[in-house]
């Protein structure tokens, strides 16, 4: 029999801990005052190897911690005893790092169920998460996250353009530009975000030096205006108007042949972008956290009128991020998550889950007119490094890299640690460009 069966006795050294943790963390606070709560409501976790229940009371403006079974409780959080073993591990292995990781997606897991009211379980979501942190700190201690320096200055510069794209129509859509390198590059940004995200790199005294960076948010996301030709709500991206928009954007600022780098959804475009790079006007793509295919069940909280998109969105992609990233930047990837319209997410997740299928056209991809270079984070569950490599595999000439210690965003989550990786793929793309640039001069019988 396993200590983790059951979970009370497994985590029972720890419970003092966990209470005065439940009583002190000022996220926890935030989360739960509102007196809109004008009732207890009682959540639980267990391992499936018991129903002997760690159960959490919520009240407005507080959470404590009691034991009992899953009956006691409107919804349980259940697990296999060797799950939650490698949960609660000082630093937990992909997908282990989040119960939503656990949870399945395109790492299927058996085992793993949410027990009673499924609505609830939506609806707390933000708040079972934190529990859960604290309980990972009080057994194991604070996580060993690294830290990042303080900027003291920024070099960006935002300013608005309007472009004319498929589906979108004529739009305001706000970018940022930094650096004076030779070498121009697009950034986008992750579905239900903008690209604020890409500050740190586009901050980093080598990328400045390097390159010419960009990054728009799409219209709707973000500082960009919503598009006229839909009403609120009913936002859904597609290949046409995404690659539509890139290509509209690059010609609108007359960009040269520039590389495009984007993550999630933003690295499916990158695929479709080096496609079609002709129509685009691209000379190599970095897609990010980028597969030809993403098959994974949609979870339809992120357009349900009655869950708060501004609580359940940045909860859903918040475990996908590396547990040790810097905290400022795990904040910051929730706070952008949680700052989109009603629908912005959910019409983006149409694009990534299915909307983009590259997998009888992948390996038509010229990557000597526009060379391939995929970076994949370890503890992204969503798109893993072992999709990416398959991909890359089937590219002639592509390039693929894992990237240890970071996860779904890896521009946000840890600058210091992506930008050599950042670096690179653009050193490969740029001497395959200067290979073939050689070649077709010699050719053409030319010197």
């Amino acid at each position: 029999m396993s200590s983790w069966d059951d979970l009370t006795k497994a985590l029972g050294g720890s419970k003092d801990k966990l209470t005065k943790l439940l009583q002190s963390d000022a996220q926890l606070k935030a989360f739960t005052t509102s007196d809109v709560i004008d009732k207890s409501v009682t959540f639980g976790i267990k391992s499936s190897g018991s129903d002997n229940t760690l159960l959490i009371e919520v009240t407005n403006g507080s959470a404590k911690a009691g034991t009992g079974t899953s009956k006691d409780a409107l919804f349980t959080l259940s697990a296999l005893p060797e799950q939650w073993e490698q949960h609660f591990k000082e630093t937990p292995a992909m997908p282990y790092q989040s119960y939503w990781g656990m949870f399945g997606m395109n790492i299927k897991q058996k085992g793993i169920e949410v027990l009673g009211d499924q609505s609830a379980f939506a609806h707390w979501t933000h708040v079972w998460r934190r529990v859960l942190e604290l309980a990972h700190e009080a057994h194991c201690g604070p996580l060993k996250e690294e830290e990042q320096l303080e900027q003291e200055r920024d070099y960006l510069t935002g300013r608005y353009v309007f472009l004319d794209a498929p589906v979108w129509g004529r739009s305001k859509v706000f970018y940022e530009t930094s650096g004076d390198g030779k070498q121009q590059i697009v950034f986008l940004h992750t579905a239900g975000s903008d690209s604020r995200q890409y500050h740190g790199v586009m901050n980093d005294p080598q990328m400045r030096k390097k390159c010419t960076m960009y990054a728009f948010d799409l219209p709707g996301h973000g500082r960009s205006f919503p598009s006229k030709n839909l009403p609120p709500g009913a936002h859904t991206n597609t290949e046409d108007s995404y690659v539509g928009i890139i290509g509209a954007f690059v010609k609108e600022l007359g960009l040269r042949r520039p590389i495009i780098c984007g993550a999630g959804m933003a690295g499916q475009v990158c695929l479709a972008v080096a496609i079609r790079h002709k129509e685009v006007g691209a000379g190599g793509t970095i897609p990010l956290q980028g597969s030809e295919y993403v098959n994974m069940e949609r979870q339809w909280y992120d357009r349900a009128p009655y869950v708060n998109q501004s609580l359940f969105n940045p909860e859903y992609i918040y475990g996908m991020m590396s547990p040790t990233a810097p905290k400022v930047n795990k904040d910051l990837i929730w706070h952008l998550h949680s700052a989109q319209a009603y629908g912005i997410f959910h019409g983006d997740l149409d694009f990534y889950f299915g909307g983009w299928d590259g997998r009888s056209r992948v390996a038509s991809i010229d990557t000597n007119s526009c060379p391939v270079y995929m970076l994949t984070g370890e503890y992204d569950w969503s798109n893993t490094p072992e999709m990416s490599q398959k991909t890359a595999d089937k590219i002639p000439g592509a390039k693929h890299k894992a990237m240890p210690g970071l996860g779904h965003f890896p521009a946000t989550e840890n600058p210091k640690a992506f930008v050599p990786h950042l670096i690179e793929a653009i050193d490969h793309i740029q001497q395959v460009r200067s290979e073939s640039l050689s070649t077709m001069r010699l050719g053409n019988g030319t010197d």
